[in-house]
């Protein structure tokens, strides 16, 4: 399909939070750290953890246990009820960031982080209240767009089993499989009364993140889905490209963008930032790290980056840069406001735990979490448009204005 005349996805979804491509883990901002060691301490705290499993709660476990045993009408999985536990430890925090995946999901979340897979080739994404999972984004020539599946379906059962009570780790662990099987998907499509059945066959899937063209005006465009370990590639690519046909503006679109790895986005910062910081970190104890640009590919013309209130973590870490060192305008809404990092650690038996560790602050040194980035241009898009899943790029109303954006900058350097 000639990417010029494609539609732009715009992904209307209130409320999520979490996002995954079918076939892989969630996005996080952290990173993957060794096993800890059975007496290992806290970091500058002095003493090794208290533990949780006294006397008291084992007893109450073990009668619990009990009457399971004897009354569950259904044989228990004590595997099951062991990972549970796990589970309901990190459950206990309330931290909707923080979670433990046990080994089925740690291979899925260390494939997302890859950027390749074996699934059907689309992006969901989970209401973090309703836990609906919709689907975002079909790749081009797999299983997903083959089968005519659409933005905006709603996945209810997986192989009959209904998913809609599923965390997206879960749910995405059940569509993935192994390369050449077959996964029936029960969708729910606006505007009909039946659900239907979809069957497709999982095939590898190398997650294209980054997409681009060249605009009107000899403005380009970029579109950024997420920021895992192979976006800088892509991105550098779709760059060049565009650098090399004239690119006189840009426009980085990074709506529904649910975030990524910290390295990856200050990767491609790099590109567009002046020397200096691009976000820092601080943990509980004030231990900070840094993260900068070294300033020798700074982006030197009109720059916009587009947002909306799906635009999280690594996105926001983006905006809020461009942001505060004046490097471009950000236009759309209000971004999400994840403003936590998680660490990744693992546990040594093929499971891992996520667990929030420290807040990031921009080059200014503000913290957004739960407040959000608000973009130096407002515009909301066209309530109209919000009952579609595929908009064009002409009725796209925030595409246009980072264009005009982009544009009034052009015009007013040639002034």
């Amino acid at each position: 399909m000639d990417k010029s005349k494609k539609s732009l996805l715009a992904g209307i979804l209130i409320g999520v939070i979490g996002t995954c491509i079918i076939g892989c883990g969630v996005f996080y901002g952290g990173r993957l750290i060794g096993s800890p060691s059975k007496n290992q301490t806290a970091e500058n705290g002095g003493s090794t953890a208290e533990s949780l499993i006294s006397e008291e709660v084992r007893a109450k476990a073990d009668a619990i246990m009990a009457i399971i045993d004897q009354s569950y009408l259904e044989k228990a999985d004590r595997d099951q009820l062991t990972e549970g536990i796990y589970k309901g430890i990190l459950e206990g925090l309330e931290d909707p960031y923080s979670e433990y995946f046990d080994r089925e999901e740690t291979v899925a979340l260390e494939e997302s982080v890859t950027g390749s897979y074996f699934g059907i080739g689309a992006l969901l994404s989970q209401n973090m209240e309703t836990h609906a999972l919709t689907l975002i984004r079909c790749f081009d020539d797999t299983p997903a767009m083959d089968a005519g599946l659409l933005p905006g379906d709603v996945i209810t059962k997986v192989d009959g089993k209904d998913i809609r009570d599923l965390e997206i780790e879960a749910a995405v662990a059940m569509i993935k499989g192994p390369e050449g099987t077959q996964v029936s998907l029960e969708i729910v499509r606006e505007g009909e009364q039946h659900s239907r059945s979809v069957d497709l066959i999982r095939k590898k899937i190398d997650v294209p993140t980054v997409d681009g063209k060249m605009m009107d005006g000899q403005i380009g465009y970029i579109q950024i889905a997420s920021f895992d370990n192979g976006t800088p590639i892509q991105f550098d690519t779709v760059y060049r490209q565009l650098e090399d046909q004239g690119m006189q503006g840009l426009v980085i679109d990074l709506r529904n963008n649910p975030g990524g790895t910290i390295n990856s986005v200050c990767d491609i910062a790099q590109y567009f930032l002046p020397k200096g910081l691009v976000v820092y970190t601080e943990d509980k104890y004030g231990n900070r790290q840094e993260y900068g640009a070294d300033g020798k590919d700074t982006f030197s013309k009109p720059l916009a980056v587009l947002v909306n209130g799906n635009s999280a973590s690594a996105s926001e870490i983006f905006a809020g840069a461009v942001q505060d060192t004046k490097t471009g305008a950000v236009v759309g809404t209000t971004t999400y406001g994840k403003g936590v990092v998680q660490q990744l650690t693992d546990l040594g038996d093929g499971t891992v735990l996520k667990l929030t560790v420290s807040k990031y602050y921009t080059p200014n040194g503000n913290n957004i979490h739960e407040k959000g980035i608000t973009p130096d241009v407002e515009e909301q898009l066209d309530e109209a448009l919000l009952t579609k899943s595929v908009i064009t790029e002409e009725e796209d109303n925030q595409l246009q204005k980072a264009l005009s954006v982009v544009k009034e900058q052009l015009t007013a350097q040639k002034q």
